[in-house]
């Protein structure tokens, strides 16, 4: 407002001094006239008058406009070319300001883009130095991130707070698996950086063990930890083990003098394991052993009374008849339940070993040596590929191969036998190789389907059954022309990267990713998380930028949010690898106007999730985050229209792009998002989808912070103060 009355004031100033000096050249005139000449003027007054005043029109016209070109290529031009050098002082970008204006205010930034070239020139070089620097560091983030992904056990570090600051790839499947569906199966999981761990435990839980720890450490321990035990609302039972991360105080600080020099807590890590299905393995064990014991002890009661009645010598047929029944009876419910407890050990046993990874020469060394224990037979490796790698449960397969190798022996008296193994497309032949004796088809199938025994040893496993726990296959070939017979092995073949360790079924189901870089240590250092969130610093909050595709622009008339798509901020970073992208099936057809602007068809979105279960999901995701739109008012019409409907309420603060973009740059003449971004020097890539439209918000987002900083912004309630004094603030949906 202030700048559009000077503009006015500017543009009348000239008129009316003209009017003015107009008028007090009349007057002089007036009084130097003879009574005779004024008397003429008084007959021509009203021509005077007409020709003066279209003189003063046409001269104020001429003047306004010359004060107009004036205020634009001077004042206005320079406004613009202060805000476009305050965003080159700040780093955000490297795009030379606009020359547009006067010849001065042109060579002022032809200056001003000199400047800034030198100024990157300098920037460039010093941050090729600190690259070079910087390298060992890096090598060591490396090692770290390869080796938290390796480990065969989730991993997750966090704060006093309860704020993650690394998690490893095993964690966030694991995670994942223990959610209770109020995620999808997207990369929107339970964990992330910067978000608390008690979204998963009881905040009580982890406070009794962080004050284990503590008491541990205050009596001397070098390396305190703890442990619970607890269910998730899924029904998971899991098993935590919690490890202080400690910090060596500065023998020359206060805090030191305070604390003796002794190591303080700074956070903790957390192992977990995931009992459910051990214990329930344990738990039906346990019930079959109650009802074995309970069921024989009535069987053996019924028996030993038909056995004492039946020694009776007088005893009637009639009688004797009815107690050889209950023998038989019992003595058949006794065999079903010894039947029954064998069939569910051996179901356990079939996945009680897990699948390795195993190189093709150690596995061939260790099945040999396995059959070295079979008496009277001489075994051989040939032909075996040193560079295969298999993904196999070697204590199964070792089982397999030497049973087969004692029946060879004992029935057909074989004293020689070999071993191939060999590589077949994706999948490995591994043959057991023998000369002379071959048998029966029916022979092979028979002992496929026996229980495997070798010498003393013996397991209710058959030999379909490791065939099966390996996804592959097992047959008989003979090759007459080389007197040879075989017993081959279908295996399958380690991937080129080695796959995630086995898991529950849950996890197994979800997708696996590369080696993560899902770390931020610089979190260790977070405020006091009592501190209101109004209170707190933009640079020192975590973020949710979000955007939505829509089938129209009307909520309030029916349209439907049809995709949903958020990335994350934590701590001044924007996490790619958390991101958050779902379709919604909006139960309507989308129009064909709108799949031109964001290119989703009614096709694309049949069986996709509901409204419901994708808020219900997003609702997890943004979850203790303060929201980031870019015309927010508009995105969040949408969500507040459903929260009668699906019982999500996103009452977090909010912060528009749109309007912060304002506020920055108040004499810009667009804030569009396309607009801002090239402003800032943020590329554009794959417009209006949901997540590409989010990251680019973010990134916007992270380039304003620093130039409302500027302006004296810093915290939340700033920044939401000085939008609403925006001019768009008041758009409504």
């Amino acid at each position: 407002m202030k700048r559009q009355t000077l503009k006015m004031l500017v543009m009348l100033a000239p008129g009316a001094l003209l009017g003015l000096g107009g008028l007090l050249i009349a007057l002089l005139a007036w009084l130097g006239l003879t009574e005779e000449q004024r008397a003429v003027l008084v007959q021509a007054r009203e021509s005077v008058i007409a020709m003066a005043t279209m003189g003063w029109l046409l001269g104020s016209a001429a003047l306004a406009a010359l004060a107009q070109r004036l205020f634009r290529d001077h004042v206005q031009a320079l406004a613009r070319l202060e805000e476009q050098t305050r965003v080159l002082i700040s780093g955000q970008s490297r795009q030379p300001v606009d020359g547009r204006g006067s010849t001065q205010v042109r060579a002022l930034a032809l200056a001003i883009n000199d400047l800034a070239a030198e100024r990157n020139r300098l920037q460039d070089d010093v941050a090729h130095q600190v690259r070079q620097a910087s390298q060992d560091i890096e090598r060591e983030r490396r090692r770290l991130a390869a080796l938290m992904a390796e480990l065969q056990q989730s991993v997750v570090v966090c704060n006093l707070d309860g704020r993650i600051l690394l998690y490893n790839n095993r964690a966030r499947l694991q995670y994942q698996a223990l959610a209770d569906g109020s995620t999808l199966g997207d990369g929107a999981g339970t964990i992330g950086l910067g978000r608390s761990i008690h979204a998963v435990f009881d905040a009580s839980l982890v406070a009794h063990a962080l004050d284990t720890i503590r008491r541990r450490l205050d009596r001397g321990a070098a390396n305190a930890s703890a442990q619970f035990v607890t269910t998730t609302r899924s029904g998971q039972l899991l098993r935590a083990q919690v490890a202080a991360v400690l910090d060596q105080a500065d023998d020359a600080s206060d805090e030191a003098g305070q604390a003796g020099g002794q190591p303080q807590l700074s956070g903790f890590v957390l192992l977990l394991d995931n009992l459910t299905r051990d214990f329930a393995q344990q738990s039906l064990r346990d019930q079959l052993l109650h009802t074995m014991t309970e069921g024989s002890r009535s069987a053996l009661a019924n028996l030993q009374t038909a056995l004492d009645m039946l020694d009776f010598p007088d005893l009637e047929p009639e009688m004797r008849t009815r107690f050889l029944g209950v023998v038989r009876e019992e003595a058949a419910a006794m065999s079903e339940r010894v039947q029954t407890l064998a069939k569910q050990e051996a179901s356990g046993l079939k996945t009680r070993w897990p699948m390795e990874d195993m190189r093709a020469t150690d596995l061939v060394a260790a099945i040999a040596r396995r059959m070295d224990a079979v008496p009277d037979l001489q075994v051989s490796a040939e032909g075996i590929d040193s560079g295969l790698w298999l993904r196999v449960d070697s204590f199964s397969l070792m089982q397999a191969i030497a049973y087969l190798a004692s029946r060879l022996v004992q029935e057909f008296g074989i004293a020689r036998a070999s071993l191939r193994l060999a590589r077949s497309g994706n999948h490995a032949h591994l043959d057991l190789v023998w000369h002379g004796t071959v048998m029966s088809t029916e022979t092979v199938m028979a002992w496929e389907l026996d229980a495997i025994r070798v010498g003393d040893m013996s397991t209710p496993l058959t030999v379909r059954d490791v065939v099966e726990r390996h996804g592959g296959a097992f047959w008989f070939e003979r090759e007459r022309a080389r007197h040879e017979a075989l017993f081959r092995f279908l295996l399958p073949l380690a991937s080129a990267v080695a796959p995630e360790p086995e898991l529950p079924s849950a996890v197994q189901a979800a997708p696996t990713a590369g080696r993560p870089a899902f770390y931020d240590f610089d979190l260790f250092q977070t405020s006091d998380m009592a501190h209101a969130l109004l209170e707190r610093r933009l640079d020192d909050l975590s973020f949710t930028v979000f955007d939505t595709e829509t089938t129209g622009l009307d909520p309030s008339r029916g349209d439907e949010i049809i995709q949903i798509g958020a990335t994350r901020i934590v701590h001044g970073k924007l996490l790619h690898h958390e991101g958050f992208e779902q379709l919604v099936d909006p139960r309507r057809p989308v129009p064909a106007a709108s799949t031109q602007i964001h290119g989703i068809t009614s096709a694309m979105l049949r069986g996709q999730p509901g409204i419901a279960q994708v808020l219900r999901a997003f609702h997890a995701y943004a979850h203790d985050s303060v929201l980031v739109a870019h015309n927010a008012a508009f995105d969040m019409r949408f969500l507040q229209l459903k929260e009668a409907e699906t019982g999500m309420v996103f009452d977090q603060p909010v912060l528009d792009t749109l309007l912060l973009s304002d506020i920055a740059h108040p004499n810009q003449e667009s804030h569009a998002l396309e607009a801002i971004a090239q402003r800032l020097g943020v590329s554009m890539v794959n417009r209006h989808t949901a997540l590409a439209d989010a990251i680019v918000t973010a990134e916007v987002f992270l380039k304003l912070i620093p130039l409302l900083a500027d302006k004296g912004i810093h915290t939340l309630g700033q920044a939401r103060e000085a939008a609403q004094r925006s001019r768009f603030a008041r758009v409504t949906y």
